[in-house]
């Protein structure tokens, strides 16, 4: 909870059961025993129901109907949710009353300012002392001196006797105007405190708020200062706004589902990670609601159970958040990235609801709202400032007009002669009358008192000249008010605008605000346990450490297996898990993933015919039994493979010998077989005994390219048309990544890389295509240009040297680029024309760790990259691309395609097998097919 200290039920605040325990039995005790007497003289006893002590019954209805009700009424209101006008809970509310009665431009202890709180607030001074710490640590209204804690490391305030505060500035002129604030009798009616604060901001959504009640709890968050102001001016405009969370601890948050903080909304928080150095991450920001310590404590659990690996943590976080998570040689940094946000508190989720209290009644509202309601109210604040400042200049122009006239025509002297009290007053008033038909209201009682209390002296020393100049400034100043009120509008965005300039200078947003992409936990979990299989018993597990060594997997890891008899299961990883007798393949299943293939021969049957089949598997029921065949008993499978990017072998059949075959052996190529559903029968092979069936060759995969694109908002690369294209990659195909830094790398285009802000460029690497770099060498303090082809596609290579000055100036891909030198105007002489400079031409391709050529000794201004010359590179030869339809049965003999094999190679003489040519697979151009990566 945050700011209802009150609900903490701490050892010496209200609701503590130890301290109250006895006082809440004795008033529920007094209380029964009333509703009992009622009872008993509504029901008096009979001689039927003798009256017995020990068997009465005693009725507590009431009570709970009564009681309970005040009780929830009583927390709701005065402990737990926030007041929309001024955005305070009673506590805090009573914390800023006692401040201002403290405030005399000086620190106060605080133990002082909570002893002063506890004459208005009914409980404990702990629950003061720890909402009080908990405004000051939101650094807007409280100006605090001392250990105030850390919300970043969790560290507590120190003692209120040791730490000292007073009210900010921004508190002073926004929160308190005691000529327009309600008041009430304090608890004890000893005092007086204010019913609401006339607070003229917004500073419920700038704070937040979070409370539990009785039957409801509240969860506002809080929004940007600068952004709060600059909502506020726009409803004024009567513009449309849209405001989003922004929060101390910064990190990064996607607000795409935050549904304006209603109920219902959500938002995701992240930690911000980056990359340190190949082994070392760096945490520089955390999620809202966590500190490092927590922090640190989720990572050191995810690392125990064994979803990521770390090597050690390091805490050096003081003002800024620095958390250094050093990983194990060979863990890729960028999935450990992903494995602390799919398995610690690196990111959470927070589920908004704002819920306020307005005319004492809980409100569910969202935060639009609730800028308009305190935007509007902050407006009718103002009015009436203006009106109060208004009645108080006129009011002093009349005095300052009638002292004019008093002293101006010596009205002074008719009183001379008078001997009483009304003498003197009707004196003056009759003095005045010619002279008041210019006043601005009649002359009273009040009035004439006032001006004989005038002072010799003053009457003696009065200036005529600064009189007139005085009234004058009343009235510019009267002028001033009407016109603020006549456009109060105006006058109101005018003071959000003065807020914004005055106390704006280093609110700038702290959270930043992106679109997450989800993160499949299978995908980042570290596989730190070994699966096991005995095939012929049928068993899968971790703990059949003496059968044959399948993998290495996670706890959360699906595994699928196959039997020789054409049986599939998908299972959760566990100790051990039968599936059938006769095991022939056993994996680490991918959902929805249509690049694995399998290729597989079976018989149909105990004497059915053999027949080929390609398929994939993307999602089914977890632990029930499928046929991968038709499921007729004696089934077997010949020949079985799977492969994780469609690869197709061939294989070599052979048959038992048979009646009159002549062609017992011959070769299939699985290329040449339509990859089509799990239910599919396949194409025939052969009707007659098949002896076996045997590995000639390894094949390629028959799978087209993947198409990628790289969304800078994410900084990931996607398959979904979003952001920059990428280009199409087969295996193999690397992509070339240069940091502004000097860093140049490939890398295999996964969906699950990460890559920094300060990449210059992310594009397909071409082997053969020369890099040029044009870069400024610090010693020398001259600009180099080199051109080089990455040799070692694996190897990290700076292109910079060494020198702390050296820059990157420009990077260019081109076959043939050009760049534009500018030349800087020397003293005294023309400036010299711009260079174009053909790179190719001035440089021929070095090593990448050559220095290169210096491009000129003159001072250069600046360098352009030009479009670079026409160049056609060779056309790269396309690979064959085969069909992947969707799941769908064929039945028997009436879809059966010819025998496989090749057009010159027919298998078999039987004149019962299918030879007719149309139904021979075709291959397609692969639109449709599955592409390379998960």
């Amino acid at each position: 909870m945050d700011e209802n200290d009150e609900l903490n039920l701490n050892a010496g605040e209200e609701g503590n059961p130890k301290e109250n325990k006895g006082e809440a039995e004795d008033q529920n005790l007094n209380a029964g025993q009333e509703d009992a007497s009622a009872d008993s003289r509504s029901d008096a006893p009979t001689e039927e129901q003798p009256q017995n002590t020990e068997d009465a019954l005693t009725r507590v209805s009431g009570m709970y109907k009564d009681w309970f009700l005040d009780y929830a009424s009583y927390v709701i209101l005065e402990r737990a949710v926030p007041a929309i006008e001024d955005g305070f809970k009673p506590v805090q509310r009573r914390i800023m009353h006692s401040l201002k009665d403290l405030d005399d431009g000086r620190y106060n202890k605080v133990a002082n300012v909570v002893g002063h709180t506890m004459q208005y607030h009914p409980h404990g001074d702990a629950s003061i002392a720890d909402a009080m710490v908990q405004i000051g640590q939101k650094e807007l209204l409280i100006d605090t001196q001392g250990n105030w804690g850390n919300i970043l490391t969790g560290d507590s305030a120190a003692a209120s006797r040791y730490i000292e505060a007073r009210l900010s500035k921004f508190a002073l002129e926004v929160v308190f105007s005691p000529k327009i604030t309600e008041w009430q009798q304090s608890y004890d009616g000893r005092k007086k405190e204010p019913v609401n604060l006339p607070v003229k901001f917004p500073l419920l959504l700038a704070q937040g708020a979070e409370g539990i009640a009785v039957g409801l709890s509240t969860k506002i968050m809080p929004h940007n200062f600068i952004e709060v102001i600059d909502a506020s001016i726009k409803h004024l405009e009567g513009k449309r706004f849209k405001l989003f969370p922004d929060f101390p601890t910064a990190g990064i948050i996607d607000v795409t589902n935050y549904n304006d903080g209603l109920r219902g909304g959500k938002i995701r928080v992240r930690a911000k990670i980056a990359q340190h150095t190949k082994t070392t991450l760096i945490i520089s920001e955390i999620p809202y609601g966590t500190n490092t310590s927590s922090l640190i404590d989720s990572i050191l659990k995810a690392n125990d159970k064994g979803k990521i690996k770390i090597k050690k943590i390091e805490d050096n976080t003081a003002a800024e958040v620095e958390i250094m998570v050093h990983l194990p040689p060979g863990i890729s940094p960028d999935k450990t990235i992903d494995a602390l946000y799919a398995f610690t508190a690196c990111e959470s989720s927070i589920s908004p609801l704002g819920c306020i209290i307005e005319d004492n009644k809980p409100l569910f509202i969202g935060v639009t709202e609730m800028l308009r309601r305190s935007t509007d109210a902050t407006v009718d604040l103002l009015r009436q400032e203006l009106e109060i400042q208004l009645a108080e200049l006129e009011e002093q122009w009349h005095f300052a007009s009638l002292e004019r006239i008093f002293i101006e025509n010596r009205i002074y002297r008719d009183i001379e002669e008078e001997e009483t009290w009304e003498g003197v007053i009707a004196a003056i008033d009759k003095g005045l009358k010619p002279f008041t038909k210019n006043l601005r209201r009649a002359v009273t009682e009040e009035d004439i008192i006032r001006l004989t209390e005038i002072r010799i002296k003053r009457i003696s020393k009065f200036d005529l000249d600064k009189a007139q100049q005085n009234l004058d400034n009343l009235e510019q100043r009267i002028a001033e008010v009407k016109h603020h009120l006549a456009h109060l509008v105006e006058f109101a965005i005018s003071y959000f605008v003065g807020l914004k300039e005055r106390y704006g200078k280093g609110r700038e947003r702290k959270s930043e605000i992106r679109i997450f992409e989800d993160i499949e936990a299978t995908k980042v979990v570290i596989r730190n346990t070994k699966l096991f299989v005995n095939r012929e018993e049928g068993f899968v597990g971790t703990s059949l450490k003496r059968d044959e060594y399948v993998a290495d997997c996670s706890d959360i890891d699906d595994i699928i297996a196959f039997t020789k008899e054409g049986k599939m299961m998908i299972f959760k990883v566990d100790s051990k898990v039968f599936v059938g007798k006769g095991i022939i393949y056993v994996a680490i299943f991918k959902k929805k993933d249509k690049r694995t293939i399998y290729n597989m021969v079976y018989r149909d049957g105990k004497s059915g015919a053999t027949y080929i089949k390609r398929f994939n598997v993307t999602s089914i029921t977890r632990e029930k039994l499928y046929d991968v065949g038709k499921g007729k008993p004696g089934t077997i499978v010949y020949y079985f493979s799977g492969n994780p990017n469609g690869e197709a072998e061939t294989v070599t059949v052979n048959l038992r010998q048979s009646g009159k075959i002549k062609k017992l052996k011959w070769d299939i190529d699985f290329a040449d077989v339509l990859i089509k559903g799990r239910n599919t029968k396949g194409n025939i092979v052969s009707k007659y005994p098949v002896k076996r069936i045997e590995l000639k060759e390894k094949g390629l995969s028959t799978l087209k390219p993947r198409k990628l694109w790289f969304d800078e908002t994410v900084r990931r690369l996607n398959i979904d048309d979003r952001g920059e294209f990428m280009g199409e990659f087969r295996s193999g195909d690397r992509l070339l990544i240069v940091n502004q830094s000097g860093l140049v790398k490939t890398v295999t285009p996964e969906l699950t890389l990460r890559f920094d802000d300060d990449i210059v460029i992310l594009e397909k690497w071409i082997p053969e295509k020369p890099l040029s770099a044009i870069y400024w060498e610090g010693e020398k303090e001259l600009f180099y240009i080199k051109r080089f082809l990455i040799e070692n596609p694996d190897k990290e290579e700076n292109i910079l040297t060494d020198h702390p000055k050296s820059y990157l100036e420009r990077f260019l891909t081109d076959y043939l680029p050009r760049v534009e030198v500018v030349f800087a105007k020397k003293r005294g002489q023309e400036r010299k024309d711009n260079w174009v400079v053909h790179l190719e031409e001035f440089i021929s391709v070095k090593g990448i760790t050559a220095m290169g050529n210096q491009l000129t000794k003159e001072k250069v201004l600046e360098i352009n990259g030009l479009s670079p010359l026409p160049y056609e590179p060779p056309e790269p030869q396309k690979a064959e691309d085969i069909e992947v339809k969707e799941e769908e049965e064929i039945e028997d003999d009436a879809n059966i395609s010819k025998a496989i094999g090749r057009s010159d190679k027919n298998p078999l003489e039987d004149p019962n097998v299918l030879e007719d040519p149309s139904k021979k697979p075709k291959k397609n151009n692969g639109d449709d097919q599955p592409t390379l990566f998960d």
